[in-house]
């Protein structure tokens, strides 16, 4: 081999480029366990511990050291399926943006097309796109987005001229949308930074308007959610007291009467004091009829509010939704008098102290809705604590906020009123003002308030407001000890499987077996070396796409040793046959051909797929790489010093040396049988499919919510998922055994149109309320949802997928099949310069992914692990096309070479004898990839186990296709013409 000097030198500097990286990665796990020690049990005294020490040197070596903050940053890093934490998907809210552009347009067109392109919007495509649609086929060219009353507004004077076309006035609403998800991401990036976590991630997804968030240990869901999700409009309105609203209210209770039912008369006597509080100038109404019927609306008061006090009344969250309702009735409105007729009801935060009770406000309102301050006046805000100690926010305004403050303040002072501090809608404090007119623009914000709430306030007030709702379309929450499971796991797969493959390269390949398991051990430095080096995500998924890597490693190895085997037979010495092997016409122009079709699959994995899915993807494409380098130089490396050496190789032990040759099968001749038992089973799994099972879909295809739940003791999966299905509940779940008889995996479509941080944490509790008869008493609701170190019980990981999102998921997924499929085909086209070739291994790959489907349609009700379409599935789909082209491609390698070359026999022979001649390649690295799978089945986790079964299934359907399927195809494909040319070649050649 020419330059092996200069291979030598890159593959030791790579060595040891890889080892450094790696270093960090040690240093800080042993920084981790000497907390983990030190803490003894303690996740806080483990976290003080941590960041105690960020700024000492932890690491030494001579020439430089480094800080623990400083090797945390080069670890590698874990997944949240590795590490346990929060992991959601964001969506910026185009719709809002395009409003706030309009300045809240009410123009009908502009208002339907809005409507419109949240019913109509397809899978992939964006609401924008979307948007446009829908307002061409509403204006049918009557209305330009230019007018006046839409997007021609002052607001973007500017940049939209009057009659300016609509695709020249779209390039500027584009831009503009594009600057409020920029600004949306900085947003979100500076409150996640102070969020708390280590290496938390966040990424735009390209121009969908989505941004993902990573938070690696973070264990307070609700708190995590409600940060990412707020987009901290902050206010500031006069308040209305009882005495001036209770009329009002006293004329809404007497018109609901008529319309809607009564309330029980139970509730009477708890109603009589209600409304003497709310009613403070009607107390001397007859009470007799109140106790018979306290009336629709005070019906659902708890208690009313003190006169002069701006709490109108106390009710139960859950009765909100009613009154909202009764509040936007425009009958209901209509009772308001003019001077009141512009008044905002809001509620009150929730609070520890008031339970599930709220408080209910009245606010001054005004025509244009817009607030006598608003939060855009803040400079700066701190989490603090008030006069009494419990836990504030501090904020600090501009000039012009001072000023405005000052006359509120002093107006408040003057007439005894209060002023409500209202965040996104919700009142969280009212204070009154007892000392006059506050001057110099700093105040604060007290309220029932716990240390981590004032925390996050203050970081989303300091790190500015979202331009837009930012609704939670996905998300993944998993808990530190299924992490660790999901690692101990995969670590047990990764070396039984290593053990195993290296076991039996020694033991066909003898000596040179040696050779190949080096270069494996190699080319793992190399990879985690390359992941280290570029901070890119571990994964459960990853880990699987490393040990797949180990079958790969071995399998250009596989391909090298069995052609300078046959060189061996075909008399070359073993300098000959070593160099022919390593030759493009021996065993190169197999390697490149099938590692190229891995490299098309697996990138198109990587282009389609995301979270977990990409970094499997990456980590096979990285290893496919290392994989090649290692097995073309390395081995080879290996090789010609043994035979420098004088070292003697067979490539073979004695007693495996006759294994797998000798083979003299006609393949054609059984086509006919092998073509109609194919067709049987691609006929049975399409009726499967399409007519009698269908598919077990997962929420990554239909939307849901699901949750791992880990019980005390053996549950039935029927009777929770009836408890689950009443209507005070999701009105209708599933639940399934997920691995033990005491753990379930639940599923629930309840409100997942429905968006908000509020309807989650409403899905949350109803989970608890429902399951908790089956746990201890001291298993409470933050015990059951959040996580924390050491938790074994309660939800252990849970997911959510907007429709929206599983949408595009399905479309991503349809494409990512289909293209990897043609991908691959044309490049079969462009190397072999013969459709036939395209065709025949098109033909395999189809066989392949249908019978994969039909073995899921037909297996998933009774299979005692999960089957389900989701991401995971479709990487194997796509894994399985990368091996069902590996294989075909070997063998259309060699059919190529002997149809090319001298060989004696007609078409049917030749081609018989190049698959005979290929049996040992096939057989060697299907077994090699089938073992590692079986490993991976056994070892790797009940939630990759439906992942590695398909996989499983696809690479023992494959190694079938791509011997009676697609050799048969490409001989049916080929033209009468081109076989009597090979005939007649042949013939002469031989005569």
């Amino acid at each position: 081999m020419q330059n092996r000097g200069l291979i030598k030198f890159i593959a030791i500097i790579f060595a040891l480029v890889s080892i450094y990286q790696l270093s960090f990665t040690f240093v800080a796990n042993k920084v981790k366990s000497d907390a983990k020690a030190f803490a003894a049990g303690k996740p806080e005294k483990e976290v003080k511990y941590l960041d105690s020490i960020g700024k000492e040197k932890v690491f030494n070596l001579g020439f430089t050291s480094f800080t623990y903050d400083e090797v945390k940053t080069k670890q590698i890093n874990k997944g949240l399926d590795l590490e346990g934490g929060i992991n959601v998907i964001l969506q910026i809210s185009v719709k809002d943006v395009l409003k706030q552009l309009a300045n809240n347009s009410t123009n009908p067109v502009f208002v339907k097309a809005l409507a419109d392109a949240k019913t109509n919007q397809r899978g992939n495509q964006s609401y924008l796109d979307a948007f446009y649609e829908a307002f061409d086929a509403n204006s049918n060219g009557t209305t330009l987005l230019s007018s006046p009353d839409i997007f021609g507004n002052r607001n973007l004077a500017e940049e939209i001229k009057m009659q300016m076309s609509d695709s020249d006035a779209k390039k500027v609403i584009n831009k503009k949308v594009e600057e409020s998800i920029e600004s949306a991401f900085r947003v979100l990036r500076e409150r996640i930074d102070k969020f708390g976590v280590t290496q938390p991630n966040i990424v735009k997804l390209g121009t969908s308007g989505r941004i993902l968030v990573e938070l690696p240990g973070a264990k307070d869901v609700d708190r995590a959610k409600k940060l990412l999700s707020s987009t901290a409009q902050l206010e500031f309105w006069e308040t209305l007291k009882v005495e001036e609203i209770g009329n009002y209210l006293g004329s809404v209770n007497e018109a609901l009467k008529k319309t809607e039912k009564s309330a029980v008369a139970q509730a009477a006597p708890k109603a009589t004091s209600k409304i003497d509080s709310l009613l403070v100038d009607k107390t001397a109404k007859d009470s007799t009829a109140t106790k018979a019927d306290a009336g629709p609306f005070f019906s659902k008061i708890v208690s009313g509010g003190q006169q002069g006090s701006p709490v109108l009344a106390y009710v139960k969250s859950k009765d909100t939704a009613v009154i909202n309702s009764y509040f936007k009735r425009a009958d209901i409105k209509a009772l308001l008098s003019s001077d009141l007729a512009d008044t905002k009801f809001v509620w009150g935060k929730p609070s520890e102290k008031t339970g599930d009770v709220v408080e209910l406000y009245a606010l001054k309102g005004n025509r244009t809705n817009t607030p006598p301050m608003s939060g855009g006046v803040l400079v700066d805000a701190s989490n603090s604590y008030d006069q009494t100690g419990k836990p504030s926010v501090t904020m600090q305004m501009n000039g012009k906020g001072a000023k405005i403050w000052e006359e509120l303040t002093g107006r408040a002072y003057t007439q005894k009123s209060n002023i409500a501090i209202v965040l996104d809608n919700v009142v969280y404090s009212a204070p009154g003002v007892s000392s006059g007119p506050i001057a110099g623009g700093r105040s604060e914000i007290s309220g029932s308030f716990t240390i981590d709430e004032t925390k996050d306030l203050a970081n989303v007030l300091r790190a500015g407001k979202l331009p837009a709702a930012a609704e939670i379309v996905q998300s993944e929450v998993v808990g530190p000890s299924l992490g660790q499971k999901a690692i101990d796991s995969g670590l047990n797969s990764s070396i039984v499987g290593l053990l195993l493959v290296s076991l039996w390269m020694l033991i066909y390949y003898g000596k040179s077996g040696w050779y190949a398991n080096i270069a494996l051990g190699i080319n793992l430095l190399f990879l985690f070396g390359v992941m280290a080096s570029f901070g890119f995500v571990l994964t459960l998924p990853g880990i699987a796409g490393i040990v797949l890597t180990m079958g790969t490693a071995v399998d250009a190895n596989i391909i090298i040793y069995e052609r300078a085997k046959e060189e061996l037979r075909a008399g070359l010495s073993l300098d000959e046959a070593v160099k022919k092997s390593f030759s493009w016409t021996g065993a190169m122009r197999s390697i490149i051909d099938a590692n190229v079709t891995h490299i098309l699959t697996g990138s198109i994995l990587y282009i389609f797929g995301t979270g977990p899915i990409k970094g499997f993807a990456l980590t096979l494409l990285i290893g496919i790489i290392t994989s090649l380098f290692t097995s073309i130089f390395i081995t080879r490396i290996f090789l010609e010093r043994a035979v420098s050496n004088g070292t003697k190789l067979e490539f073979a032990n004695s007693w495996s040396k006759n294994w797998f040759t000798g083979f003299n099968f006609d393949f054609l001749k059984i086509k006919r049988g092998t073509y109609i038992f194919s067709s049987c089973v691609i006929i049975i799994s399409l009726v499967s499919i399409f007519f009698v099972n269908g598919l077990d879909q997962g929420v990554d295809f239909v939307g849901g919510r699901t949750f791992q739940v880990k019980f005390e003791k053996t549950v039935e999966p029927t009777a929770i998922a009836a408890e689950l299905s009443k209507k005070d509940v999701f009105e209708s779940a599933e639940a399934k055994i997920f691995g033990t008889d005491d753990q379930l995996k639940i599923t629930t479509k309840y409100k997942i149109k429905e968006e908000g941080v509020s309807v989650d944490t409403e899905v949350n509790q109803k989970l608890y309320n429902a399951l908790k008869s089956h746990f201890s008493p001291s298993m409470t609701y933050d015990k059951f949802i959040n996580s924390y170190d050491g938790k074994e019980l309660g939800v252990l990981q849970a997911s959510k997928i907007s429709p929206a999102i599983s949408a595009d998921i399905k479309t991503n997924s349809f494409w990512a099949v289909l293209g990897a499929m043609l991908v691959v085909a044309l490049y079969l086209v462009v190397s072999f310069r013969k459709l036939g070739y395209s065709l025949g291994a098109l033909a395999a790959v189809a066989h392949d992914v249908i019978f994969v489907l039909g073995i899921y349609s037909l297996c998933y009700k009774f299979m005692p692990f999960h089957m389900e379409m989701d991401q995971h599935f479709i990487a194997a789909i796509l894994t399985v096309i990368g091996y069902s082209m590996n294989d075909t491609v070997i063998v259309f390698d060699r059919i190529r070479e002997f149809l090319a070359g001298n060989r004696k026999g007609n078409f049917n022979q030749i081609v018989n004898d190049s698959i005979n001649t290929t049996l040992s390649r096939t057989i060697n690295t299907s077994l090699t990839m089938l073992l590692v799978l079986l490993i991976m089945f056994i070892f790797g986790g009940e939630s990759i186990r439906g992942f590695i079964f398909a996989m499983l299934v696809g690479i023992a359907v494959g190694t079938y296709s791509s011997l009676f399927i697609a050799t048969p195809v490409l001989v049916d494909t080929m033209s009468a013409k081109d076989k009597e040319e090979i005939d007649t070649r042949h013939a002469k050649a031989n005569a």
